[in-house]
């Protein structure tokens, strides 16, 4: 099953997640497992990422790296695309329908495949009104309005998946904590799952990933 993998600092909910490890470190290990792609949480304030990890890891990961924070300008895209990334997130909750679709443009005119990521049925409703057409579809198992501190679960992907059009991407993100969850995403038609949490709190992370993707397909 593809999976992104994630490095990120701390998380609001679970607190420190590199715990003494580097960034370097942690993409050189998930570089050697048939990942995806790898997504890198730049946001400062609450997850305590910066753009320079991007620039870290950019020699050491062979494969796409998803920029995740909370962009609003055309020139937090160019410096996306500076700092080695190639795709970005943009989150719909975060943006009113014109910025939203503005930016989305502007990243695919850079040449920066998107990750447009819903949480609830509003999300939704406004990506199809905007007639968006990102690379991915991403479903945040957790609200992100509070700082992913809720409890949300995969049963979110399971009740928005549905309403996607055929032919979509999906991605399901957030609250996997391991193969039994990435098997109920994929059942509810997810094509691939962003975990971050759970691999970084593993004893053996290479290990934790390759668990991921072993569950395969049907």
């Amino acid at each position: 099953m593809p999976v992104l993998s994630e490095i990120k600092v701390r998380s609001p909910k679970d607190g420190d997640l590199l715990r003494g490890r580097t960034p370097e470190a942690l993409a050189g290990t998930m570089a050697a497992c048939p990942i995806a792609g790898l997504s890198v949480v730049t946001e400062t304030e609450d997850f305590g990422g910066d753009l320079d990890i991007v620039r870290r890891v950019r020699s050491v990961m062979p494969f796409p790296i998803l920029r995740k924070d909370f962009l609003s300008t055309e020139e937090d895209l160019d410096e996306t695309v500076e700092a080695g990334a190639d795709a970005v997130l943009l989150t719909v909750c975060m943006q009113d329908d014109e910025p939203l679709a503005r930016l989305h443009a502007a990243a695919r005119e850079r040449g920066l495949e998107t990750l447009v990521e819903v949480h609830d049925e509003d999300d939704l409703r406004r990506v199809r009104a905007l007639g968006l057409r990102p690379d991915v579809l991403g479903i945040n198992n957790r609200d992100i309005l509070v700082r992913e501190v809720d409890d949300g679960d995969v049963t979110v992907t399971e009740r928005l998946a549905g309403g996607f059009p055929a032919g979509t991407i999906l991605l399901s993100e957030s609250a996997i904590a391991g193969p039994d969850d990435a098997v109920r995403a994929r059942a509810a038609g997810a094509d691939a799952v962003l975990v971050g949490t759970s691999i970084l709190q593993a004893p053996d992370p290479g290990a934790a990933i390759r668990a991921l993707v072993g569950v395969g397909w049907p």
